[in-house]
């Protein structure tokens, strides 16, 4: 362990996993337990749940779970001891290091560090005479001293060791250069700066660190743009790029665009709200985050045919999400009498910012957008294109969950398709039946097929004996509902149990209960994966009746012990055995008590 065991229950002791969760969920209480919408997935209807009794989470629609560590640890896209070090600093405790996890926690903070003075150096260069050509590029983009200084913009000189040579005087090792991603190693293991001649962009987490760069060349060469590559401090699916600003912005959406520079002239032009991906298509980790700042998110990609494949996919990535979706189509204009693209640096420049407001007020929903993208496909004066489209726009409005919005939609579907308002109701109608007879035979042949259920969706954990592992899961439930069950000695010895991760999970606990510690989920964080833990926490919310609760123990842990036996090949309690088998023949040999 990284941790003293003592240290970690206090810990946890005094990070109340509703007060902390409650922080990042608005969360309502429903009988014992309180829910709100899942900050790991997209949804519309709140599935995930925090028990105060348990000190647990569980999400019922992407099935992770754990305690408060785990929480903080996929939330914050934290290691196990920087959730640690995140939650004692939140209680202002001191932290019991081991020199191991000291030095680990200690070369992330230095290539934070590392990365900050890398930002002031280039951002310093951009004021002397060696950055006047970025100066100068960016008087060219109409981009102000202030705009500059509030997004830390700096300038690389074209030459080779520049960064290494002053980060080198400031302290920094190049095997820490080299890990930050500022210096690139050649074939002779010579090392030479990564960025040179380019408009830098450092990139800020919310939390307000520097954990990457973007940059830009001046002239026409490639590559245009250039990102930092993936770092121990830096995941380009989980940042997004100015939303350390956009989320104080007072507007009630945020505007996800494709640039950086797109997001530089929007704020400049008041649009405070605008953020960027980092060089990838939306993420359900950059959904996430959103989702913690906004309620309603505007799509404005370019107005080409890849921008609007990457305006399709987001849309349907977001299908699911708790977030009120627009799209912002930028209108073409007309160059040497063709129409081109704009994006929103070209839009604001060629047309001003109360443009761009308007647009921004009028622009249309995702379902809208998909309709019209459906419409394009067909030529809508013919007779066999009206029928391909109908078909094509019904399987789009079916998916839609609000009757009223299947009305509305197909209402304006039809008069696309110039036919009547009735026969587009109906064949969404007929779309819609179709949709929801297949989902009711895809849930019945789970129905029919319960063992199936049974089994962890990870096939590391898959379970070899459901008999056993359904008793191993008892074991564990009843001892987490209740400590004072656990006998004197103990029961079962690890390698009775037919799954690892039982038998181990029931070790840890037991070892607990022996030291005096506290018995829960918690204390498993650190000795479990995430996949583990909530497949743990999964196991924790299945329903067990406290009424007789010794001997369903008692039953559990003979099934256990019998099919031990059984794959040992020892002898078997034979009273055991015909009770399981006189139970199998009366169908109950599967259930847990209580149910």
């Amino acid at each position: 362990m990284a941790f003293p065991q003592s240290f970690l229950d206090e810990l946890i002791a005094r990070n109340d996993i509703v007060d902390v969760v409650g922080s990042y969920v608005q969360l309502t209480r429903k009988g014992s337990n309180l829910f709100g919408l899942c900050p790991f997935h997209s949804e519309k209807t709140g599935s995930f749940s925090v028990s105060p009794d348990k000190q647990i989470y569980y999400c019922f629609g992407c099935k992770r779970g754990g305690g408060v560590v785990n929480f903080i640890m996929e939330e914050e896209n934290l290691s196990f001891p920087d959730a640690v070090r995140f939650l004692a600093k939140r209680a202002g405790m001191e932290i019991p290091e081991e020199d191991g996890d000291r030095e680990a926690g200690r070369r992330r903070a230095r290539l934070l560090d590392l990365n900050r003075d890398a930002a002031r150096f280039y951002h310093q260069l951009l004021q002397k005479p060696e950055g006047r050509a970025v100066r100068d590029y960016l008087e060219r983009r109409q981009i102000t001293r202030q705009t500059a200084v509030r997004f830390g913009m700096g300038a690389s000189v074209d030459a080779w060791d520049v960064l290494l040579t002053a980060m080198t005087k400031l302290g920094y090792t190049k095997s820490e250069l080299l890990q930050a991603g500022l210096v690139v190693q050649n074939k002779n293991g010579g090392l030479y700066d990564k960025f040179r001649g380019r408009l830098m962009l450092p990139v800020v987490d919310t939390r307000g660190d520097v954990v990457a760069f973007g940059s830009r060349v001046l002239d026409k060469s490639e590559p245009k743009y250039m990102n930092s590559s993936e770092t121990p401090v830096y995941s380009k699916r989980r940042v997004l790029y100015g939303l350390n600003l956009a989320k104080k912005t007072k507007r009630p959406n945020i505007i996800l665009c494709e640039g950086n520079l797109d997001i530089v002239t929007l704020h400049q032009a008041g649009f405070d709200n605008a953020v960027a991906s980092m060089g990838t298509a939306l993420t359900v980790e950059q959904i996430r985050l959103l989702s913690r700042f906004t309620k309603e998110l505007v799509l404005c990609y370019d107005n080409d045919d890849a921008g609007k494949i990457a305006t399709e996919r987001a849309l349907q990535l977001l299908n699911d999400s708790d977030l009120s979706v627009r799209v912002l189509q930028l209108p073409r204009r007309m160059e040497d009498g063709h129409l081109v693209k704009q994006d929103p640096d070209d839009f604001i420049k060629n047309h001003g910012a109360p443009a761009f407001e308007r647009l921004l007020s009028g622009s249309e929903n995702g379902v809208e957008f998909r309709m019209e993208q459906i419409a394009g496909k067909y030529d809508l004066t013919d007779d066999r294109s009206r029928v391909s489209y109908s078909e094509e726009v019904s399987e789009l409005l079916a998916s839609l969950s609000n009757p009223v919005e299947r009305e509305i939609y197909a209402t304006r579907a039809a008069e696309m398709a110039k036919i009547s308002p009735e026969a587009m109701k109906l064949e969404v109608q007929r779309t819609y039946q179709r949709r929801a007879a297949r989902i009711r035979r895809a849930e019945l042949r789970k129905d029919l097929n319960p063992a199936a259920q049974l089994q962890p969706k990870e096939r590391s954990l898959r379970y070899e004996n459901i008999r056993s592992a359904r008793a191993e899961e008892g074991v564990l439930r009843l001892l987490l509902m209740d400590e004072g069950l656990f006998p004197s000695e103990a029961p079962l010895q690890e390698a009775q149990f037919s799954s690892p991760l039982l038998g181990r999970t029931f070790s840890l606990l037991w070892k607990a209960k022996a030291e005096g510690r506290p018995v829960s989920v918690t204390a498993l964080a650190g000795h479990l994966t995430a996949e583990e833990m909530n497949h743990i926490s999964r196991i924790c919310q299945q329903p067990e009746s406290p009424r007789n609760a010794k001997q369903a123990l008692a039953d559990y842990i003979r099934i256990v012990q019998t099919e031990a036996a059984k794959r040992s090949g020892g002898p078997v309690d034979p009273l055991l055995a015909a009770t399981e088998k006189y139970k199998d023949k009366k169908g109950t040999g599967g259930k847990q008590h209580g149910e």
